[in-house]
């Protein structure tokens, strides 16, 4: 990750990763024979941490939301470096297949986060993607704020018709 925060992820590879770790290349190499197994390793280990995070939110809806916003948020502050190099990682798996997956895996968290909101896949999938927008937005903005992405999350979320979420469950 240190590799693609300062230089970004075309600069990445076995021999690069190895001197940012003071380990001789054959060490990379032998646990990830190729640059794709190395970038799907970090790509699983971000992901690893921002699903657990889905998944640990408070049961208040409200509050879920609102931690949700404070994730997406850390991109505009001192985390700005680290947000750009995950979401770079993410757009690469538009060329990557072997990164799709993890991809996938983010989605369906999300889509999983927002079901007890919006009970049709459609409405999710909408606002799943302004999640993803949203953390793109908060690297190139650095005035935005958890309360500025909350605002947002929750109009989206208050958008969809009383019908459609009729009979939808509480949060968890």
């Amino acid at each position: 990750m240190r590799v693609i925060e300062r230089d970004g992820v075309a600069a990445v590879s076995q021999r690069r990763v190895a001197a940012e770790a003071g380990v001789p290349p054959s060490t990379v190499t032998y646990y990830h024979a190729t640059v794709d197994d190395l970038l799907v390793d970090t790509l699983t280990r971000v992901n690893d941490t921002y699903v657990a995070a889905l998944a640990a939110v408070p049961e208040d809806a409200d509050a879920a939301l609102r931690a949700l916003a404070g994730m997406i948020a850390v991109g505009s502050g001192p985390a700005r470096a680290q947000v750009m190099a995950e979401c770079e990682l993410f757009l690469l798996a538009a060329r990557r297949p072997a990164l799709r997956p993890q991809t996938e895996r983010w989605n369906r968290a999300v889509d999983a986060f927002l079901a007890p909101y919006l009970p049709r896949p459609e409405d999710r999938a909408g606002v799943g993607a302004a999640v993803d927008g949203l953390f793109v937005r908060a690297c190139a903005d650095p005035e935005l704020t958890a309360e500025d992405v909350y605002r947002t999350l929750s109009r989206l979320v208050s958008r969809v018709p009383r019908s459609a979420r009729e009979g939808s469950p509480e949060r968890r």
